[in-house]
């Protein structure tokens, strides 16, 4: 069996076995002319099921056809321009070249001598996306596995840094269209259900700013601590960017931290036209940057950044077996030191590959390319009745829904919609994504991939259309 280590004596075997991989993985994509096949959880399962992990096949094509039945036959594949539904991008090829170099070397980034470089390379990227972002000469960060994580940590150092005697008194202000990792962070933070204090959000989907002032104004005479503000930079359903420097004025007054979630907006950092829609970042006292979904990273590649880097050793802790005290005194610069992981991937790497490779300009260029087609896609929808279509966007996601000129029962509408999508990626003709606006059901297209044309906005458009007419007239028929 150690024929399968990989070492120096195996190395030509890892070249064949890699190769023969990419070649099917790149066959796979060539070929790929839809997103999804439509398979079921009832179809597939049992091909799983009857696999037998204890008897192995002992030969990588062996191994590599079985993963065409049960894997890649059938999987959801982001890079096909009409997958249209989450936050997924495709992803740029530098950074998929640094996904194999890391999962070869397997360096672990929580400390120097597991890492070497690995450290250096990471802190660089940090250090570029703080001078990116505009956070001073004191700022610091370090990769996580996501958005949650980075909304996580973020908030443990506002938990800390509030000082308070009681957690009850804490805190948490984010608007009602904020990511619920927020709402998770508070509770896995030892906060009570009513710590995060829902703000009202504008036609825009935007917080409203005047009634964040008066709940911070009445959290200071209730005598509790106004522990922080989450501001959103492009929220998961309707890509709105929160007013932050108005919120960063109100943080300051109140003496608040301000954490700034861009998983989705960080794309914004390196835009060579749209820059200034996230304007007020910079004020933040911390933020999160997700790589993998604006920057065309693969997952997982996201970021914590502090404006001052002192905040993070609330998250420090010394292991004499890995990190211990003295080596602080000694200069070893140790990622642990300001994570809440302790293996952790080198997954700065694939940023670092893409930018030696393709420069921010290239990363912001894309970005722009589908922020531009929301726009287009925005007119689409605008002038079409068959469609309402909720706000304009700010990034690049629509949020609609299909209204039938004939039927006026909004539960029905509701049903129609749910059916369209349903139908659709059973189909596997495109896959868009669902959520709710006031109590209603609506569909919506998250736009990442450069390649998405108006064209197939349109050409998912007629079928989500032909879907809900056929539900709707299958539906009178059942009444009639």
């Amino acid at each position: 069996m150690r024929s399968h280590l990989l070492n120096d004596t195996t190395a030509e075997q890892y070249r064949r076995s890699v190769t023969e991989g990419i070649e099917r993985v790149a066959a796979k994509l060539a070929a790929t002319d839809r997103p999804f096949t439509g398979v079921t959880v009832d179809a597939l399962a049992p091909a799983i099921d009857a696999i037998d992990l204890d008897q192995p096949l002992h030969d990588t094509a062996a191994v590599l056809d079985e993963l065409e039945d049960v894997y890649l036959r059938d999987a959801i594949y982001f890079h096909h321009p009409r997958y249209l539904a989450h936050l997924n991008c495709p992803v740029v090829i530098p950074a998929v070249l640094g996904e194999a170099v890391l999962s070869a070397v397997n360096s672990s980034l929580d400390t120097w001598d597991q890492s070497a470089g690995g450290t250096l390379i990471e802190r660089k990227l940090i250090d570029w996306t703080t001078a990116r972002i505009g956070l001073g000469e004191n700022a610091d960060g370090v990769f996580t596995s996501g958005g949650t994580q980075s909304n996580l940590q973020a908030l443990l150092l506002a938990r800390e840094e509030a000082k308070s005697d009681s957690l009850a008194k804490l805190r948490i202000f984010a608007s009602e269209v904020s990511h619920f990792s927020v709402k998770k962070s508070a509770k896995l933070l030892g906060l009570g259900q009513d710590a995060v204090v829902s703000i009202p959000v504008d036609h825009d989907k935007r917080m409203q700013t005047v009634a964040l002032a008066h709940e911070l104004e009445r959290c200071r005479k209730d005598g509790l601590v106004p522990m922080a503000v989450v501001a959103t930079g492009g929220t998961t359903d309707f890509g709105s960017i929160d007013p932050l420097p108005e919120i960063a004025e109100l943080c300051e007054q109140f003496g608040t931290w301000m954490h700034v979630d861009a998983a989705y907006g960080c794309g914004l950092l390196a835009s060579l036209k749209y820059r200034d829609r996230i304007d007020g970042i910079e004020r933040a006292d911390s933020v999160t940057v997700d790589y993998h979904k604006s920057f065309f990273q693969p997952v997982s590649s996201s970021a914590v950044l502090v404006r001052d880097a002192s905040t993070l050793r609330h998250a420090t802790y010394h292991a004499e077996y890995l990190n211990p005290r003295r080596m602080v005194t000694e200069r070893i610069p140790n990622q642990v030191d300001k994570s809440l992981q302790t293996t952790r991937r080198f997954d700065a790497l694939k940023l670092w590959m893409t930018l030696r490779t393709m420069g921010a300009d290239g990363i912001g260029q894309l970005f722009d390319e589908v922020c531009d087609l929301a726009v287009e896609g925005w007119k689409l929808l605008a002038a079409d009745p068959r469609f309402d279509v909720v706000v304009q966007p700010s990034l690049s996601t629509l949020v609609y829904r299909y209204i039938p000129a004939a039927v006026t029962d909004p539960a029905e509408i509701d049903r129609a919609n749910l059916y369209a999508r349903k139908a659709l990626f059973a189909s596997g003709d495109a896959v868009v994504a669902g959520t709710k606006v006031q109590g209603r059901h609506y569909l919506k297209f998250t736009l990442l991939n450069p390649e998405t044309t108006t064209e197939d906005i349109a050409a998912v458009l007629d079928l989500i259309a032909g879907h809900a007419e056929q539900y709707l007239g299958e539906s009178l028929d059942r009444a009639s």
